[in-house]
């Protein structure tokens, strides 16, 4: 058990080493070299875990990844009506995505010029959103709330939706001048129309 901690404890050192570099000089001016005398952990315990660059930077994408569905696994566990519920997981999943992509530096780019590594990765993760969405829309035609024949349908719409804005709302094309407070109540009112059930 303690062996497994401290392999666990290694490679998330030699992920966070690498994120810093990738997102100071970008992924293609870093070398395993690198990020080895970076973490102090040396060449061979870094290709113990990752035979190439390229493992090492799904990996960074991959615990990337993971801090957003904390947190929005932490906003699907909340008590509030699913309606504001569904909301506030559609705000929290694109400002955690500007937050990730702003807070990597030059790795941004990469984000996006690496795009279909970025899709393979994130497929575990797309998939688990979507069941958060099902499960909210779900608590909340049990409520009354929603109108829904096709929960499964809607979730994924949704999510597409959403998944779909996060490049315009990273380079703040989304709504241009907009502040989240002023931008919330108009996606509640596309939201709730075409959700909520008529004379509610």
């Amino acid at each position: 058990m303690i062996v497994n901690m401290s392999i666990t404890k290694t490679r998330q050192i030699l992920i966070d080493v690498a994120r810093q570099l990738f997102a100071k000089n970008g992924i293609e001016k870093t070398t395993m070299n690198d990020i080895a005398q970076a973490s102090g952990k040396g060449r061979r315990t870094l290709y113990t875990y990752f035979s190439r660059k390229e493992d090492i930077y799904a990996a960074v994408i991959e615990s990337e990844l993971e801090r957003l569905s904390d947190r929005l696994d932490e906003v699907a566990s909340m008590k509030m009506r699913p309606q504001e519920k569904i909301i506030e997981l559609i705000f929290t999943h694109l400002s955690q995505i500007r937050e990730t992509v702003v807070r990597n530096g030059n790795l941004r780019a990469e984000f996006f010029r690496n795009i279909w590594t970025v899709e393979k990765v994130r497929k575990q993760f797309d998939a688990d959103e979507r069941a958060l969405f099902r499960k909210v829309y779900a608590e909340g035609k049990a409520e009354g709330e929603f109108d829904i024949e096709n929960i499964e349908m809607v979730a994924d719409i949704t999510y597409y939706c959403i998944k779909g804005l996060e490049v315009p709302y990273i380079y703040g094309r989304l709504g241009r001048g907009m502040t989240e407070d002023k931008s919330r109540p108009l996606v509640a009112k596309v939201v709730y129309g075409a959700l909520r059930k008529s004379g509610l």
